[in-house]
């Protein structure tokens, strides 16, 4: 087997009928980081003797009869902003440079207990505050499809070191579709889970042990090759924690074996009033009627009456009072409580609303942003769209909405755009139906095409 390409599951199956070693498949990521990461700047730590001495440590287990753990041996990577012991945590934030956490984040002990060997971290946007992932202490990231292009935000180096070859897996954040986003850019899959179902303790540095402000909207979730190995990280890094008191208690259930002529998916080629490259839309399109053939109820979706820009102002106005609670020093007119109580209700009315549309649907079926890969750029400047410029802050729209409804969503590859660049998609289900939803994309994955190496690799 080609290491560097295989899937999460197929490595994890391999390793424990000990097809292949651990310490193999650390050296063939090892390997490939070297060989590629200089053009893409994916990787911006490697603890290259820790992994391998943890991967001959997990082939000496398996020598004496342990059993392994789902990831047993598996080499993995992590964004720069988990808490790992004893790795730099930066958030590639300067103030932060030489943070080390004392432990493991929730989502890392978890990773490490099912036997994965962490073997770097990857580039963010500082302070995980855009969609390039740029900063001033590792620089930028580059889309491995085409270097001139960004491999996007917040999540961008986990994205391209998935697609790169460099990592069968990465956890991100996505607050604002910043898994989503990197993962459709780079021509790989990315989940978002339902808010509340993935534990935030210790997803951002903290030196000073400030009280966690980010309650909201944000979530972890995989970026991987597949729809199987998505489903695989997800039920390992889900559920209650101990540290996170949000998470919902909830049972994680198995993804279901579902026949796509059982399915009923709602498509939408655009948004009311959001900017969309018409390939990107003609995919939705396309996709739709190659699922209608294959027996499955496709109808073009009637959404929810939401005002979806008010939507997205509202998100953003949550945010900014979750970063003020953040502040060291309070704003001299600081939010009151009411006006936040009324910001959760007017949440209140789109997520019930989106419920009710979800009631009839399996999932929803659109794009994930209005464009493929644009060129590096300055923050803020105009993105080009089929020869018009779009504001840089409908980047994520598409995302976004459900960051503010709290739905799960993940992003799948489908082909390429006449740019030669991936087309993101994204399958939007009810909330707390991630198996659901992950059950619906691998119904659908034999329709997409799966996911292809960038060109050159």
């Amino acid at each position: 087997m080609e290491v560097a390409f295989s899937s999460t599951v197929d490595l994890a199956s391999a390793i424990a009928q000990r097809k292949i070693s651990a310490i193999d498949a650390v050296d063939a990521v090892l390997a490939q980081i070297d060989s590629r990461n200089e053009g893409v700047n994916a990787v911006i730590a490697l603890d290259r003797e820790g992994a391998r001495e943890r991967a001959k440590n997990a082939d000496a287990a398996l020598a004496r009869g342990a059993t392994p753990g789902p990831l047993h041996g598996v080499p993995f990577t992590l964004k720069d902003t988990h808490e790992a012991a004893g790795m730099k945590t930066t958030v590639g934030f300067p103030a932060f440079v030489d943070y080390v956490a004392s432990r493991d984040s929730p989502v890392v002990a978890r990773l490490k207990a099912a036997g994965g060997v962490l073997t770097a971290r990857t580039n963010v946007a500082t302070m995980l505050s855009d969609w390039q992932s740029n900063n001033p202490l590792f620089g930028r990231t580059n889309n491995p499809w085409n270097l001139e292009r960004t491999a996007g935000g917040s999540s961008g180096g986990a994205a391209a070191a998935v697609a790169a070859g460099m990592t069968p897996f990465d956890v991100g954040t996505d607050m604002q579709d910043s898994i989503r986003l990197p993962a459709a850019f780079c021509g790989v899959y990315g989940l978002k889970p339902t808010e509340h179902r993935v534990s935030l303790a210790g997803a951002f540095p903290d030196p000073g042990g400030t009280a966690r402000s980010v309650r909201l909207m944000s979530c972890l979730g995989p970026l991987a090759r597949s729809v199987g190995d998505l489903s695989l990280i997800y039920r390992i890094i889900a559920g209650p924690d101990g540290r996170d008191t949000d998470l919902a208690p909830g049972p994680l259930e198995a993804m279901p074996k579902l026949d796509i002529r059982a399915l009923r998916i709602a498509f939408a080629p655009s948004f009311r009033g959001f900017p969309v490259a018409a390939h990107i839309g003609a995919a939705v399109e396309d996709l739709a009627g190659n699922l209608r053939s294959a027996g499955a109820t496709v109808e073009e979706a009637k959404l929810p009456r939401l005002d979806l820009h008010d939507d997205l102002a509202q998100g953003g106005a949550l945010i900014g009072m979750m970063m003020e609670a953040a502040q060291p020093e309070p704003p001299a007119q600081p939010t009151s409580v009411s006006r936040w109580f009324e910001a959760l209700a007017r949440r209140d009315r789109s997520i019930l609303a989106w419920d009710r549309f979800f009631d009839d649907w399996d999932a929803l079926l659109c794009p994930v942003a209005m464009t493929t890969a644009f060129p590096h750029c300055d923050p803020g400047k105009p993105i080009e769209v089929d020869g018009r410029e779009q504001s840089y802050w409908m980047l994520t729209a598409y995302g976004a909405v459900f960051n503010y409804s709290g739905h799960p969503a993940l992003s799948m590859p489908y082909g390429e755009g006449p740019d030669g660049l991936p087309i993101g998609l994204q399958l939007v289900g009810k909330r707390w139906s991630e198996s659901r939803l992950l059950g619906v994309a691998a119904a659908v994955e034999p329709f997409i095409g799966g996911f292809r190496r960038p060109p050159g690799y």
